[in-house]
C-alpha cells in the first residue's frame, strides 16, 4: 500500500477526492461529488457514520482476521459492492468497464448502471460478479429489453432503483452547464479547456473514435449522445413506477432481485412480501430528497422490519473502511460505495479504482483487528457504544 500511496500521492479517500477535483472539470466533478439543493442530506449521511462509536473487545487473537463473506449468495472479498453510478464514462474513457475490471480484481460485486455509456454486454466482458441496476424508460418495453440483455450477458442480480420518481433539484449542474443534454457554452468551455489532462485522456479519445459518449443501453436507433435530447419514449421516467410493477419484474427475473432506495420499515416489509432477496437502504447519496433521513439513521428500523428474511445493504456516506464496520454493527450485510470508486477512477483510471478499494479494505481489516473481530460475525451490535436508538441524531 505504501508504494501505491506514493504513486498516487493519496493516503485515503479524501486525498483521492482532491486528486479527482484537480483532474476533472468543475462541472463534471460536482456532478459526481455533490448532492441536491442545500446538500443537507449529503452532510447528514457522512455525519451519521462519524457519530457512531465502537467499544472494542481486547485480548483476542486477530492475527488472521478474515474480512471475506457473502453478498446476495456469492463471495465478496470484503462486505462491499461498487454502486451503480452514472457519468463514469465521462470521468474516464470507457470508465464503466474500468470500474467493472477493478471490482473483479478486488473480488467484490459491481452494479452496472442502466445509464452507463457502454453497452451492458461490453461491460460484462470484465468478468467478476456483476449486477444490473435499472432505471425505467418511458417506454417500458425498452427497459425490459435491456433487463433481458443483462440476464443473457451474465448479470446475476437485478437492482431496481425506487427513490428517483421525479428529477431531483441539482442547481449546480445548471450553473455549470452540466445538465442533460450537455450543452457547450462559454462558461463550461473555459472549464474544460482549463483541464487539458482530462480533455486529452477522455474527450479527445472519444472524438477520435467518432463522437461523444452515449446512453448506450438503448436500442441503436434510440441510443443518443450526451449532447442530444432523448426521444420521448427513451427518457428515464419513474413517476409511474408502483409496487405492482415491481412485483411483475420480480416474477420475471430468475436471479437475485434487489430494491434500492428504501428508508422506511413498512416499505421494507412490503418489499420482503414481494420476494426480494435484498434491500439497499439508500437516499441516493443525498442526491435526491435533500430533507431525507441519513441512511444510517434509517438502517436499524429497516433491519428490524426485515428480520433476516432478505439481505439489507446500505449506501450513502461511506468514506472509510471503519464505516463498513459500523454498518455491519448496525445490522447491514454490507455496503455499496459509489463516490469513492469514482474518485479513484478520476485519479488513476482502473488502477485508481483498485487503489480506492484497497484503501477501504485495508482500513476495514484494521478496524476489525482493533475491535477484536476475527470474522464478520463478530462485527455485531455488542460493539456499539450505545444502542442504535440512543445514537444522537446531531444537528441537521
Amino acid at each position: 500500500m505504501t508504494r501505491k500511496a506514493a504513486a498516487f500521492g493519496c493516503h485515503n479517500i479524501h486525498d483521492l477526492r482532491e486528486a479527482a477535483r484537480r483532474f476533472l472539470p468543475r462541472g463534471l466533478f460536482e456532478f459526481i461529488d455533490r448532492g441536491a439543493e442545500d446538500e443537507l442530506c449529503l452532510e447528514r449521511d457522512v455525519a451519521a457514520f462519524r457519530r457512531v462509536r465502537l467499544l472494542p473487545r481486547v485480548l483476542r487473537d486477530v492475527s488472521r482476521a478474515d474480512p471475506a463473506g457473502e453478498l446476495l449468495g456469492g463471495p465478496a472479498a470484503f462486505p462491499l459492492a461498487v454502486a451503480p453510478t452514472g457519468g463514469a464514462g465521462m470521468v474516464r474513457h470507457h470508465g464503466d468497464l474500468l470500474l467493472a475490471r477493478a471490482a473483479a480484481a478486488a473480488g467484490v460485486p459491481f452494479a452496472i448502471s442502466s445509464a452507463s455509456n457502454m453497452e451492458v454486454e461490453q461491460i460484462c466482458r470484465a468478468g467478476g460478479r456483476l449486477w444490473f441496476q435499472l432505471y425505467l424508460w418511458e417506454d417500458r418495453s425498452l427497459s425490459m429489453a435491456v433487463v433481458e440483455r443483462a440476464r443473457a450477458a451474465g448479470c446475476e442480480a437485478l437492482v431496481v432503483t425506487a427513490d428517483i420518481p421525479v428529477s431531483p433539484n441539482r442547481e449546480y449542474n445548471r450553473r455549470n452547464g452540466f445538465a442533460s443534454p450537455f450543452r457547450l457554452g462559454f462558461g463550461n468551455a473555459a472549464d474544460i479547456l482549463s483541464h487539458p489532462r482530462w480533455f486529452t485522456a477522455v474527450m479527445l479519445r472519444y472524438l477520435r473514435e467518432g463522437g461523444m459518449p452515449a446512453q448506450a443501453n438503448l436500442p441503436r436507433p434510440l441510443a443518443h449522445a450526451v449532447t442530444r435530447e432523448a426521444a420521448p419514449r427513451a427518457r428515464f421516467r419513474g413517476d409511474s413506477l408502483t409496487w405492482d410493477e415491481v412485483a411483475r419484474m420480480r416474477d420475471g427475473w430468475p436471479g437475485r432481485f434487489v430494491l434500492k432506495g428504501l428508508l422506511r420499515p413498512d416499505d421494507a416489509e412490503r418489499a420482503v412480501a414481494l420476494g426480494v432477496d435484498g434491500i439497499v437502504v439508500s437516499n441516493h447519496g443525498g442526491r435526491s430528497l435533500d430533507c431525507a433521513a441519513a441512511t444510517l439513521e434509517a438502517l436499524p428500523d429497516v433491519v428490524a422490519a426485515v428480520s433476516g428474511r432478505a439481505e439489507v445493504l446500505v449506501d450513502s456516506g461511506v468514506r472509510r473502511g471503519s464505516d463498513i464496520a459500523k454498518a455491519l454493527a448496525l445490522g447491514a450485510r454490507g455496503v455499496l460505495a459509489g463516490r469513492a470508486p469514482l474518485y479513484g477512477l478520476a485519479a488513476g483510471g482502473q488502477a485508481g479504482v483498485e487503489y480506492a478499494l484497497d484503501l477501504l479494505k485495508e482500513e476495514f481489516v484494521r478496524t476489525m483487528g482493533l475491535c477484536g473481530a476475527r470474522d464478520l460475525s463478530e462485527l455485531d451490535a455488542g460493539l456499539l457504544w450505545r444502542s442504535p436508538a440512543e445514537i444522537p441524531a446531531g444537528p441537521s
